[in-house]
């Protein structure tokens, strides 16, 4: 039992570590506005696609590709959407349920996901496969729901136009396909240590920017929707699919890649996206802090109960 615990530990900790540094280096003045935007620029755009290209042009992807775990996450994060929103009707402010539902169903998959798999496995293990499922999905959801979601809100073809070119610019996107279409290529790797050193920056220096990149502020001023999104994003959905997935067969890298896509803290991107397209942001950004700052718990308990049951 012990053993267990310790092994599940040795994943989370060290994640939520180094968000933590983030935060004290934001609030002693070494990580400043501009360098932590500079370096969540760097790791979303540079070092998590070099991270995805380099794990999946080393191995084997005909072996590892396997579809129908591709339309499961899909099919999990496409229903988590729908119930995201028919819970959401519980607030009376528009604004509110649309800041809501996207709290509930959008995970920090690619960062923390890849963070988590390394430290139990060595490598990303089926978390490239997850994205692929998962974040498209998140991301034109999240476009059409908040543009619904504001008063003047139309979902434009060409609104649908810039959506879809948005996915597929999307550098994770991209370092995904680039992998895929580099393993089938029977020439070694050039400039391997280049890759190792760029793609080792990627989970250190993303965490350390996330944890920076929390504003207290006014995040919880709406607490309700906020606890009951977390409850969702922590708990609820983990409950849910975790066991679709074992009576699937899935089990190890799949298992915790599901993990992380259905029980991982919200990603910050919602908040920036609310914001952008004029929302407050209050409840995107209170859903960000406490579903990061509870994941620490809770990812490590459902971690133990997969170890104690043998499927990790």
């Amino acid at each position: 039992m012990l053993e267990n615990l310790i092994f599940c530990l040795n994943a989370t900790v060290p994640i939520f570590l180094l968000m933590v540094l983030g935060g004290v280096f934001r609030a002693t003045g070494i990580f400043n506005e501009s360098l932590t935007k500079g370096l969540n620029n760097f790791v979303f755009k540079i070092a998590l696609p070099v991270l995805v290209y380099k794990e999946l042009a080393t191995s084997d992807v005909e072996e590892l590709w396997d579809t129908g775990f591709i339309i499961f996450c899909f099919i999990a994060t496409l229903i988590s959407i729908l119930i995201g929103w028919a819970f959401s009707f519980l607030a009376h402010d528009k604004r509110t349920r649309t800041e809501f539902i996207q709290g509930t169903y959008r995970s920090s998959a690619a960062l923390l996901g890849v963070g988590i798999a390394v430290n139990l496995y060595g490598t990303a293990g089926m978390t490239p496969l997850m994205i692929i499922g998962a974040v498209p999905l998140y991301n034109v959801a999240a476009v059409i729901i908040l543009t619904l979601g504001s008063s003047d809100g139309k979902l434009t073809p060409a609104l649908l136009k810039k959506t879809a070119i948005g996915v597929l610019k999307n550098p994770i996107i991209i370092g995904i396909t680039l992998g895929i279409i580099r393993s089938f290529i029977p020439v070694s790797i050039l400039l391997p240590k280049t890759l190792d050193s760029v793609s080792a920056l990627a989970t250190p220096l993303g965490l350390m920017a996330l944890g920076a990149s929390f504003q207290m502020g006014e995040a919880i001023k709406k607490y309700k929707p906020t606890v009951v999104a977390t409850f969702f994003k922590l708990i609820g959905f983990c409950a849910i699919w975790l066991p679709v997935a074992i009576a699937l067969g899935y089990s190890h890298d799949k298992l915790v890649a599901v993990l992380i896509m259905t029980g991982s803290p919200t990603t910050v991107s919602s908040f920036v996206m609310a914001k952008s397209m004029g929302y407050n942001g209050n409840v995107s950004a209170g859903i960000v802090m406490l579903t990061t700052i509870l994941s620490a718990f809770t990812l490590t308990i459902w971690l133990y109960i997969l170890r104690s049951m043998g499927l990790i």
